[in-house]
C-alpha cells in the first residue's frame, strides 16, 4: 500500500491501493483492494531515473473522486482525471488522464477510457467497451458489453476525430462508432452495427454499415410489446 501524504482520502480502502499525488477521494467512497489512482502519464515517467513509488508520488498532479463512489479493484485511475459523485466502475477499468465523468455513471469491468474524454451523468458503460481520447459521450446513455469506439478514420495517422454520443442514445453489444460520426439524441445503434457516418436524432440504425430502419418511437414500443409479453 502506498497512501500520498499529500491526498485527501474521506473514503474507506478495501485493502493495498496505491494513491499517488494530491488525489481527492470523497466521503464514503470505496477504494477497493489493488487499485491505483493518481497515477502519471507516460511523458513524467519517462523522464524518472528510479522508478519507486515515492518518485510517482512527487510527480503527479492527483486525481478527484467524488462521494459515493464504489472504485473496484484492480481499476486504475491516471492523473488529472475527474469522477463526480456515485460513480461506479468494475473490476480492472482503466481512466486515462484527463477524462471527466458526471455523477451516477457507471463503468462496466475492464473498460479502457483512454484520456481526454468527456461523459456526462447517469450513463450505463458496460463491460469490455473502448473509448479514445476525443470521445464526447452525453448523459442517459447506454452502451453495450465490448461497444469499439474509433478516433483515426485512416488508421495510422495523427489525426484525431472524435466520436460525439448525445443524450439518451443507446449503442449495442460490440457495435464500432468509426472516427468522427456522431450519434443524435435518443438515438439506437443495433448490435455488431458498424457506424460509418451520421446517426439522425430519434433514429435506429442496423447493419453493416449501419443504416435506418426505424424511429425511436417505433423502438419503444416494440421495446414496450416485449416487456409486456408473456
Amino acid at each position: 500500500m502506498f497512501i500520498s501524504k499529500r491526498a485527501a482520502v474521506r473514503g474507506h480502502l478495501e485493502g493495498d491501493a496505491r494513491i499517488f499525488g494530491p488525489s481527492l477521494i470523497g466521503e464514503g467512497t470505496i477504494i477497493g483492494d489493488g487499485a491505483t489512482l493518481g497515477y502519471p502519464v507516460r511523458k513524467k515517467i519517462l523522464s524518472l531515473k528510479d522508478v519507486t513509488a515515492e518518485d510517482y508520488d512527487a510527480l503527479s498532479e492527483g486525481c478527484k473522486i467524488g462521494k459515493g463512489c464504489i472504485i473496484r479493484s484492480s481499476t486504475i485511475i491516471y492523473e488529472g482525471a475527474d469522477l463526480g459523485d456515485n460513480i461506479e466502475t468494475g473490476h480492472g477499468v482503466l481512466i486515462r488522464e484527463k477524462t471527466v465523468i458526471g455523477e451516477r455513471t457507471r463503468i462496466g469491468t475492464y473498460t479502457v477510457i483512454d484520456g481526454n474524454v468527456v461523459i456526462g451523468s447517469n450513463n450505463n458503460i458496460q463491460t469490455g467497451v473502448y473509448i479514445p481520447p476525443g470521445t464526447q459521450i452525453g448523459s442517459d446513455v447506454f452502451m453495450g458489453p465490448y461497444v469499439t469506439v474509433t478516433n483515426d478514420r485512416y488508421p495510422p495517422s495523427p489525426k484525431v476525430s472524435g466520436v460525439v454520443i448525445e443524450d439518451g442514445a443507446a449503442v449495442g453489444s460490440r457495435a464500432v462508432l468509426i472516427a468522427g460520426v456522431r450519434v443524435g439524441k435518443r438515438a439506437v445503434v443495433g448490435a455488431g452495427a458498424v457506424v460509418t457516418k451520421d446517426v439522425p436524432p430519434e433514429a435506429v440504425v442496423v447493419g453493416v454499415p449501419a443504416r435506418v430502419i426505424m424511429s425511436r418511437a417505433d423502438y419503444d414500443k416494440k421495446q414496450h410489446d416485449y416487456l409486456s409479453s408473456p
